[in-house]
């Protein structure tokens, strides 16, 4: 019923930016929740941030003071602004979008942060 297209991910060097986008696709009568989640290779899938329908945010305390979610009601959009990037912040990130009760999720978008 809902499909999630993230785009925007790249590779970048130590300290540098990218901003990545979701957009909600298909029959979409409300988006509540949307969010981000990462997961590196050998690792388990973690939340990066959310953000409600509202404007309140949540975010994981490894991203804390570097990502910023916000989020285009009108466009059924999401991003995420990264700076400041580490390489630890590696992964392929997944959009995530809750829609009429149930949870939809995006193809990942890959981020490599490498010298």
């Amino acid at each position: 019923q809902v499909q999630l297209l993230e785009s925007g991910g790249g590779l970048v060097q130590p300290g540098g930016s990218l901003r990545l986008s979701c957009a909600a696709t298909g029959t979409i009568f409300r988006v509540n929740a949307m969010g981000w989640y990462r997961q590196a290779p050998g690792k388990q899938r973690e939340l990066v941030a959310r953000i409600t329908r509202d404007g309140m945010t949540t975010y994981a305390d490894s991203v804390k003071g570097r990502f910023t979610i916000s989020r285009d009601n009108a466009k059924n959009t999401v991003y995420l602004q990264m700076i400041s990037l580490k390489p630890e912040d590696t992964a392929v990130y997944y959009c995530n979008a809750l829609v009429l009760g149930a949870t939809s999720w995006g193809q990942g978008t890959q981020v490599t942060v490498s010298s």
